[in-house]
């Protein structure tokens, strides 16, 4: 239950479906645009709540990126 709380305000930030009942885990467009509103959600709190690496950033050392990796293909896309 703690990692569902976590991902709670990526659920609220998707509007659609509005249906209550399409927002459920059987509805795969719905748990990929919560998925990447999880991952845009947590870059910024990660601006908001970690200076150091965004000091990090500012000064070339690191890049500060999210990515989804999906579990058929493998494949991990990028975001920019």
């Amino acid at each position: 239950t703690k990692l569902i709380s976590k991902i709670k305000p990526a659920v609220k930030a998707v509007p659609e479906p509005k249906t209550e009942s399409e927002r459920t885990s059987a509805n795969s467009d719905f748990v990929d645009a919560v998925s990447r509103k999880n991952v845009e959600l947590t870059i910024e709190r990660i601006y908001e709540e970690s200076p150091v690496l965004v000091e990090m950033e500012k000064n070339g050392g690191i890049k500060i990126i999210g990515a989804i990796y999906n579990i058929n293909s493998g494949a991990v896309e990028f975001f920019e």
